[in-house]
C-alpha cells in the first residue's frame, strides 16, 4: 500500500507563458501652427513645415519681425523643395495679425501654407 505523503509523479507540463503587454505606440502630433523667431534655422523650420503638410491639408506660420519674417519665408521657399520628391507644393497666402507678448501688442505675419499637388 502506498502512503498518502508519497507524491505521485506528475507529468510536468511547461508553464502557461502569458503574452506580453503591447508597448504603447508612441505618436508624435505635429502641430499645424508653427511659430518662426529670428534665430530659427530656416532648414529645420522647412523641414517641419513639410512635415505638417505631409500629414494635413494646411499649417500656418507666425512671424513678428524682420528677421523672423525672413526666416519664415527662406523656410516656405526650402520646404518646396523637400515635398516635391513625394510630389506635392504648396501655396503660401500672407496676411497681418495682431500679437500680444510680453503685455504688448504687435504686428506680426501670418503665413497660412496650404498643400497641393505638384
Amino acid at each position: 500500500m502506498i502512503s498518502e505523503s508519497a507524491a505521485i509523479p506528475q507529468p510536468t507540463t511547461p508553464p502557461i507563458m502569458a503574452e506580453p503587454e503591447p508597448l504603447p505606440v508612441k505618436t508624435t502630433s505635429v502641430p499645424s501652427m508653427l511659430k518662426v523667431s529670428a534665430k530659427s534655422s530656416p532648414n529645420a523650420v522647412a523641414g517641419a513645415l513639410a512635415a505638417v503638410l505631409r500629414d494635413r491639408e494646411s499649417a500656418e506660420m507666425q512671424a513678428v519681425g524682420a528677421g523672423a519674417i525672413n526666416q519664415a519665408v527662406k523656410a516656405v521657399a526650402i520646404a518646396r523643395s523637400y515635398l516635391k520628391a513625394g510630389n506635392l507644393d504648396l501655396q503660401c497666402t500672407p496676411s497681418f495679425i495682431d500679437i500680444e507678448i510680453g503685455g504688448k501688442a504687435r504686428t506680426g505675419i501670418s503665413l497660412v501654407i496650404v498643400r497641393r499637388a505638384a
